[in-house]
Formats: structure tokens, sequence, C-alpha cells
């Protein structure tokens, strides 16, 4: 609560401006304020939406099909399963831990998905249903081991990446691949290779601002009522602009509406399926972290583990639902993963895929210390590892070029993060 007064007294700053000198007086107060939010650690999403602005220029600049149509939905398609992985690592990371698993987990349920439906004979539903399960018993096993008998995270989740790789391979056989080809199983095949019909993709966008606008102009009418610090209405509506012209611009993009004016412009698929999935569990994972009780004992054990145990909180089994989540996000991971090569292999590695999805976690502003974060840091850092690893093939540049750089922008990230972390501590946040 340290931080309400002054806050509040920012905002109302601002409201005051604007009623006083119109929106050019409101703006300014607003900028001092962001500043001095800035300078005392409260940096929030500004370090990586800069990086992507500053990403997706160079490379347009180097390669003018990087953001064309066609190339947008490829990086759809490429970030989907890291995406929905590292909303599974946010959540771990929130309460301060690592999970290590995630990529083992996601491949062996892959494997566990093809046998069933191809080996097996099994309906397609049935085998998907199984592999979700099996994702969640895996994560609850690993937060029970951890919670319960003490061991930590990274040394069980550790284990769990070396045992369930070795678990895969044992599901997949001696030939270690299994195809689940899209003509067999269309159902399976069509989550990464089928596309929204375009009007649904303007649907989406509309009914996306839309929802934005209202839950967010909810939040600060409940706000006032609560004497809380609130923003005004006009910030609500210029936040809500920006996204809805993002989100109209990269629908227009993908349905091919600029097949005229735009470089390579004449691809009109549409918005991915893969994308709308991972879009809507980004939306649900952050309702469920911050609009619930749950999400709050969520920031709580994170932020002090201690302090909300004696507040009452079961950390234990807050620490097993967590896990849990994450080991069936990472099973959902593998269904996309199996749809987007259409089989299940022994080829596909679990650590790079553990690790970029731990990177876009950190890279999207994901705090290693715990308490700090948002699911949005999942999509976020999905989409700078994509970019990277997208941009750089468009250019030419060689497999090791890419590890470098995003090594880099790890390093980066995490750096941005401990000095934000001191400025707070400074500023007594």
């Amino acid at each position: 609560m340290a931080t309400a007064a002054p806050e509040q007294s920012a905002l109302e700053e601002a409201a005051q401006a604007m009623r006083q000198r119109g929106v050019g007086g409101a703006a300014r107060t607003l900028a001092e304020f962001t500043w001095q939010r800035l300078r005392a650690g409260e940096l929030g999403a500004l370090p990586v939406v800069v990086g992507l602005i500053v990403i997706w220029t160079y490379f347009q600049v180097q390669e003018p099909a990087f953001l064309s149509g066609r190339n947008l939905s490829n990086l759809v398609l490429q970030i989907s399963v890291t995406g929905t992985i590292a909303i599974g690592i946010v959540l771990v990371l929130l309460l301060g831990e690592i999970d290590l698993s995630v990529g083992a987990v996601s491949i062996l349920c892959s494997a566990i998905l093809a046998t069933l439906v191809v080996n097996e004979g099994w309906p397609w539903w049935a085998g998907i249903i199984v592999m979700l399960l099996v994702g969640a018993a895996i994560g609850a096993f690993h937060g029970a081991w951890f919670a319960v008998i003490g061991v930590p995270s990274f040394v069980v989740t550790l284990a769990g990446l070396l045992g369930w790789q070795g678990v895969q391979q044992q599901v997949l056989g001696f030939e270690g691949t299994i195809n689940v080809l899209p003509d067999a199983y269309p159902q399976i095949g069509d989550i990464a290779n089928s596309f929204l019909p375009h009007y649904w993709g303007w649907i989406l966008a509309i009914a996306a601002s839309a929802l934005y606008a209202f839950t967010h102009l909810q939040e600060q009418a409940r706000r006032r009522r609560a004497g809380l610090p609130a923003q005004p209405v006009v910030f609500v509506v210029a936040k809500t602009a920006v996204i809805a012209a993002i989100a109209l611009l990269s629908v227009a993009l993908l349905n091919g509406e600029f097949k005229n004016v735009w470089v390579f412009g004449d691809y009109d698929r549409g918005v991915p399926t893969a994308g709308v999935i991972l879009l809507g569990l980004v939306v649900f994972f952050s309702w469920l972290t911050r609009r619930t009780k749950f999400g709050r004992y969520i920031y709580a054990v994170g932020g002090s583990a201690e302090a909300a145990r004696r507040a009452g909180i079961d950390v234990a089994h807050i620490r097993i639902y967590v896990f849990t989540l994450a080991a069936t996000l990472a099973a959902i991971g593998g269904l996309i993963q199996t749809s987007r090569i259409a089989a299940a292999s022994k080829a596909i590695d679990p650590g790079p895929v553990t690790l970029e999805a731990i990177a876009a976690a950190v890279i999207g502003g994901t705090s290693l210390f715990g308490g700090r974060g948002t699911v949005w840091a999942a999509l976020l850092g999905a989409l700078v590892i994509g970019s990277v690893s997208n941009g750089l093939d468009l250019i030419g540049q060689q497999p090791q070029v890419k590890l470098m750089v995003t090594g880099a922008i790890l390093l980066l990230a995490v750096t941005i993060d401990a000095i934000s972390r001191r400025g707070r501590a400074a500023a007594g946040r």
C-alpha cells in the first residue's frame, strides 16, 4: 500500500489537468507520472515493446517481406508452441520457482497422443484427453514432490527433464517416429494447419478490443467506488484505440487486404487457428491470475511464501496446482507441435523447447525473483524470440547467430529485471 497515495495523486492530477488544460495538459502530467514510475523501477512491458519495435524495424529494413501477411502467419505458427508452454513457465516463475521439465513433458505427451491414435486406433478426442491428463498428473507429481517432500523444484524438474525424455523414447519404440498425417487425422492436423474465415478474423479483433475496453472501464469504476487510484476514462479509451488499431491491422495483413499496396501482400489465408488458441490461453490465464483469488494467492506466495502461510494461504496446494497447470500447458504445446510437424518424434530435443519457453517468459518481463509479471509476458517474449529467429532466417544468417542473439537478449532482459528490482527497493516498493 506504500505506493497507493502517490499513484492516486498523480492520476488525479492528470484528470484535473485534462479538465483544466485539455488533453495536452493531461498528457504532460501522465508523462511525468510515467517517468517517475520508470525511475522507481516500474518498467512493466515497456522494455519488451520497445525491443519488438526495434527488432521489427530492423528486419523490415533488411527484408521487406518480414511484415508481409505470409511471413506474419508463419511467425504466429512458429511461436504457438513456445508461447503456450511459456504461459505455464510464467505461472511457475510467479512463485519464484522453475520448471525444467516442460520440454520433456511436451514431447512425451505428443508421443502418447500419436501412439494411442495411430497405433492403438483410439478416437482423436480420446487421445487428446489422455495426453492432457498425463501432463496434469506429471505436473501434480512434480509439485507434490517439491511442495510436500521439500526437494527443490530445480532438482525435481531436472530429474523430470531426463526421466520423461526416456519414457518418451520407450513409448515411441525402435523407429522413433509416428506420423500423424493431416489427411488421416484432420481434427488434429487442423489445429496448426487451418485458418479462420476472413470475417471471423474481423469479428475476433473487434470483440477483443471491445472486451478490453469493457473490462478495464469496469475495473476503474470499481476502484473509484472503493476509493483506490483509478485511471481517467480518456486513458483507457486511448489504450483501447491503440490495441484495436494493432488488432485490426494484423487481421488486415493476414487476410490479404493490402494485396495491391504491400510487398508480398497477396497472402490471404486468414488468422491461423493456432494463434487464436494461444491468444485464448493468454487471455484466460491473465484473467485467472489477475481477477481471481487463486491468482492473488500465486502472487502472494511468490512475493513471500512465509508471509502467505501466516496469512492463511495453503502454500503447498498453490504450488501443486501451479505445477499441474504448467505441465498441462506443456501437453497442449505438445498437441500443437504434433499438428505442426504431423508426427511425434525422438528427433525433437526437449532442451531447446524448455529453454526457449523459459527465455520467452523472462524476456517478456516476468521476474526471476517471483511475485512480478503477467501472463502476457509469455506472448510478448515468444514474439521477441520468434521474430529474431524468423528475421535471421529471412536474411540468411546461420543457426549459431540465432543462439548468440537470443542469449544476448535474455541476458539483457534479466539485467533490466535486476536493475529495476534495485530501483523498486530504493523507492520502497
